[in-house]
């Protein structure tokens, strides 16, 4: 059976059989972990073929019937640090037939990637597309784009994060504001740009005290699912306990979108406090496939924290 594979010695191709569930009858957990292992070879391999290959076999799952997947395989294409991949992101962006979770984090991944071929695409999407949240994405991206390709990129002194993500926006410059006082207005303020506010929030990561989590907590109040659901993203990185009761509450809101609960399902399975494991549990059978498939790796994630395994094989 496929799922017999040792994962961690298969080839380019049998990871592509396992992430596109060839034989049918592949776990979603292991689906990730080889959607991981692929990301590994497409952004550390010395060998550009197979850099490619890896890109090209990951692509394939665009055609995949789950949302959580196809929206990992772009958010892993974004962190490849290879412009192979970004014709794959366009054509998704494009593609009105796919999700709002999965176009969103296409245009977001072209943001990651720096592509300024994909500028006017993303220009036009941000001023057109009919969803809120690819209109915001769009916007995201264009001003990393702009600010990656710009003097202040290489003037600004930023603090080296512990995260090796690349972020839709880079944590705000040490010299501009360390408080976290004043880091939480910008977080919340409606009137600053979308961008200075992401900004905010990962300056407050980096920071990454219990004060600094109980401030983004406060960015759960905003009205956009894509700005909830990029301060569930970070609390899964930072993986800070006295986050678990303001993500709990989060993804028990039925009334939350389907983005920001599953973020918050993968957070909790990050943090793996005794607290999370029961509350996974009784979502496996939510009435949102996106957010069941989230509790479902989420408690993946759990068994992993709470083992021996020296390092987990997913992202995001």
């Amino acid at each position: 059976m496929t799922e017999e594979i040792n994962i961690d010695n298969a080839t380019l191709e049998q990871l592509r059989d396992v992430l596109t569930n060839k034989s049918g009858d592949v776990k979603l957990a292991n689906r990730f972990r080889a959607l991981f292992n692929l990301k590994c070879i497409g952004a550390e391999s010395p060998d550009q073929t197979e850099v490619h290959k890896a890109i090209e076999y990951i692509a394939e799952c665009f055609k995949d019937d789950s949302e959580l997947l196809k929206h990992e395989v772009a958010y892993v294409l974004g962190q490849t640090h290879n412009l192979h991949a970004a014709p794959y992101l366009r054509e998704v962006l494009k593609n009105d037939s796919q999700q709002c979770m999965v176009r969103h984090e296409a245009a977001e991944a072209l943001g990651a990637l720096g592509d300024k071929e994909s500028l006017d695409l993303l220009e036009d999407y941000w001023k057109n597309d009919p969803l809120l949240e690819i209109r915001q994405t769009c916007e995201l991206a264009i001003e990393r784009i702009k600010w990656e390709n710009s003097e202040k990129a290489k003037t600004e002194i930023l603090e080296k994060s512990a995260y090796t993500s690349i972020d839709p926006a880079p944590p705000m410059a040490t010299d501009k504001e360390s408080k976290v006082e004043k880091l939480q207005y910008i977080l919340n303020n409606q009137d600053e740009p979308l961008f200075e506010r992401y900004r905010a929030m990962f300056r407050l990561r980096d920071l990454g005290t219990d004060e600094a989590c109980l401030a983004l907590a406060t960015g759960f109040s905003d009205p956009s699912a894509l700005f909830k659901h990029e301060i569930a993203y970070v609390f899964g990185q930072l993986c800070n306990p006295v986050t678990v009761p303001s993500l709990i509450k989060v993804l028990k809101d039925s009334s939350e979108a389907g983005m920001v609960r599953h973020e918050a399902a993968e957070a909790l399975g990050s943090i793996a406090t005794d607290e999370c494991l029961p509350v996974l549990q009784s979502f496996l059978n939510d009435k949102d496939e996106v957010v069941r498939d989230s509790a479902i790796v989420a408690l993946d994630m759990y068994e992993y924290e709470n083992s021996n395994e020296l390092e987990y094989a997913t992202v995001n």
